[in-house]
């Protein structure tokens, strides 16, 4: 029995080289025939015909010039992220009671479901560390939602949370306020800054927290976040007042000459933005009010009026 097995396999195995031996003769001379992987077709080197064409091109649609570079670009399945705690590498398990077809679960399949899900939660976050984490982390990604932030900046932030987790800056602190403070500056370091009311206004904890706790982990963790620039803010506040491009344009005029003339040191960035916004609305003859651009900015209008009279003073060719 053994041996009629032996020949059996051995036979398909023959026949199996044969099959591949004659798919690579030519069929008009017999030659033979190779895959031109940069045409995607099958050519006889003897006679040049072309036995097949339009085939799966297996490679990736990526190059690399070294082994790093290939090492980086290769991928199987969804990229890591710094967002997840668990750097999106687990499983999840999809909380609809329903097979792959469709159909919905039996009973006894639910409850099983339902355990799995269970269990799956719990691996997940194994220690304190980890619970710690995802809770933060999900804190970050609904802030930066709510604040209309792009990807880079949440990844930014998540990293800055890692790290003080790893240098135990938590204890004495809240997670909701270490999380805050970590969008704030991960903003800033992005140049798409918001002010500290702005992260206030969808932070769980005190403005008064969210400042002190952003100079701590700043300071130990020596990372360089630059003074907010006003001009960073005016494209926001313009857009939000529906103003025109040369209203923009001209706002941006106003800080530059305040910065020559040292108008701007030891302001609010986001008090001249606002005032050099309402400034270049009217110098435009764009119609706006005080009170809109207060809004928009989330500073008192008297901040406003100050700064307005200030950037006017800086431009030698307009009178107050």
């Amino acid at each position: 029995m053994t041996n009629q097995r032996i020949q059996s396999r051995t036979q398909e195995t023959t026949e199996a080289e044969t099959e591949s031996e004659e798919s690579n003769e030519c069929p008009e001379c017999g030659g033979l025939v190779i895959q031109d992987e940069e045409h995607g077709e099958s050519v006889c080197m003897d006679c040049g015909l072309v036995v097949e064409e339009d085939g799966i091109d297996r490679g990736p649609e990526w190059r690399a010039f070294d082994s790093a570079e290939k090492d980086e670009k290769s991928r199987v399945g969804a990229p890591t992220t710094n967002t997840m705690h668990d750097k999106g590498l687990s499983t999840n398990i999809d909380w609809r009671d329903k097979d792959a077809y469709g159909n919905s679960l039996s009973s006894n399949q639910r409850q099983k479901m339902q355990r799995l899900r269970k269990w799956n939660e719990r691996f997940r976050t194994r220690d304190a560390k980890e619970r710690n984490l995802k809770q933060a982390l999900g804190e970050i990604d609904r802030m930066a939602s709510a604040l209309g932030l792009p990807d880079n900046v949440r990844e930014t932030a998540s990293v800055i949370y890692r790290r003080a987790l790893e240098e135990d800056l938590l204890p004495g602190r809240s997670i909701e306020g270490v999380s805050t403070s970590c969008v704030y500056a991960a903003a800033r370091q992005a140049g798409v800054p918001r002010s500290l009311d702005e992260i206030a206004d969808v932070s769980r904890v005190e403005k008064a927290e969210i400042a002190r706790t952003y100079r701590y982990v700043v300071r130990e963790l020596g990372l360089e976040v630059r003074p907010a620039d006003p001009e960073s803010y005016v494209p926001r506040f313009a857009s939000s007042l529906e103003l025109s491009d040369e209203a923009e344009h001209r706002a941006r005029e106003l800080l530059q000459t305040a910065k020559d003339k040292g108008v701007h040191s030891g302001k609010s960035p986001v008090g001249l933005a606002a005032a050099a916004v309402y400034a270049a609305a009217l110098l435009t003859n764009e119609k706006t009010t005080q009170a809109k651009v207060s809004e928009v900015a989330d500073i008192s209008e008297v901040t406003i009026r100050n700064r307005y009279h200030e950037l006017l003073e800086a431009e030698d060719s307009i009178p107050v």
